[in-house]
């Protein structure tokens, strides 16, 4: 019996409908689009006015069973990538589930920050080679409106909201996830974290009144770990598998700046044209970066065509997954 391997079937995004562009957001704080644009890559970003992340996902969950045909009921776990959940407890798949229909499914959230859709991709791709799952869904799903403070420029004009989901199913081709490479550093926490919510900082009067449950990020500092640490990953993941430049056919970059994107794929040896990017529309969604990319480019990707996946965030957590595309759309 050959390798069973876990195979992108299908993907679907979903993004909210009201747009902040740069214009906007330049009444909103002292910025304007060419600091933005010149700076990050990002024109505009959606955000979620009504609804919560299991709202986006739910859509973007719903669209994924149309597209691939698949019954609710026959998802056999969820898992989803996020750091705004709903709530702290249940967990954002436990509403999914329930919103989508999907009754025999069970599921859990993975927290990392921008590198939620790659921990939680390795992750459920395990749950596929063991042959005990056959339909498995990855979501990679925030809302990050809801912890911004939009008076702060330097947070508020890179977050949007978004969500995208993909399908996981057994392959015996050798398509699907081939390796990865995960990593974490807690130093990093120091850097770009939501300091209050949580155990250490419980939610006070005195907590709301200094910001402290909006995102705080030291953005010289998380720009020089994430080029370094994203292109070495990219790198690295590369070499493991004999890869060379012209082996690779589209490298997928979480979607925080223009530049890390570009360092990353100089870094890989790859041309603009082999590069994923769609951070001009949507900023940087978090965890819904790398679904949404592979949404927007589902139809230019080609089966067997091979794929780096390559994403850095808060925590610090980053990572790389090579796969090999396993359907023509």
């Amino acid at each position: 019996m050959s390798k069973i391997t876990a195979a992108i079937t299908g993907v679907q995004g979903y993004v909210p409908e009201f747009v902040l562009d740069n214009e906007k957001l330049s009444k909103i704080v002292d910025t304007n689009d060419e600091w933005i644009t010149s700076r990050t890559g990002i024109k505009e970003r959606r955000i979620m006015k009504n609804g919560a992340s299991s709202d986006m996902a739910t859509e973007a969950v719903k669209g994924l069973l149309e597209k691939t045909g698949t019954k609710a009921e026959d998802v056999d776990l969820v898992v989803v990538g996020t750091v705004t959940g709903d709530f702290p407890f249940p967990s954002t798949a436990n509403v999914l589930c329930d919103k989508a229909g999907l009754k025999n499914a069970w599921g859990f959230d993975l927290s990392a920050a921008c590198s939620g859709f790659i921990y939680s991709l390795a992750t459920a791709s395990q749950f596929i080679e063991t042959g005990k799952y056959k339909k498995v869904i990855v979501v990679g799903v925030d809302m990050m409106s809801s912890i911004i403070d939009y008076e702060d420029r330097t947070t508020c004009v890179i977050f949007g909201d978004g969500a995208g989901a993909v399908m996981l199913e057994p392959n015996e081709e050798g398509l699907g996830v081939q390796d990865f490479i995960l990593k974490s550093d807690g130093a990093g926490r120091n850097y770009l974290v939501q300091p209050a919510g949580g155990s250490l900082n419980p939610p006070t009067i005195e907590t709301v009144e200094k910001k402290m449950h909006y995102v705080k990020q030291e953005g010289k500092q998380v720009f020089k770990f994430a080029v370094t640490n994203m292109a070495d990953v990219s790198a690295e993941i590369m070499e493991n598998n004999n890869l060379k430049s012209e082996d690779v056919d589209w490298l997928v970059p979480h979607q925080a700046n223009l530049r890390i994107i570009d360092a990353t794929a100089n870094r890989m040896g790859l041309p603009k044209e082999k590069v994923m990017i769609n951070i001009q529309k949507y900023g940087n969604t978090t965890a819904g970066t790398l679904p949404l990319c592979l949404w927007d480019y589902e139809k230019q990707l080609k089966k067997g065509d091979t794929l780096i996946l390559s994403a850095f965030g808060g925590g610090f957590t980053w990572g790389s997954v090579y796969l090999k595309w396993a359907y023509n759309s």
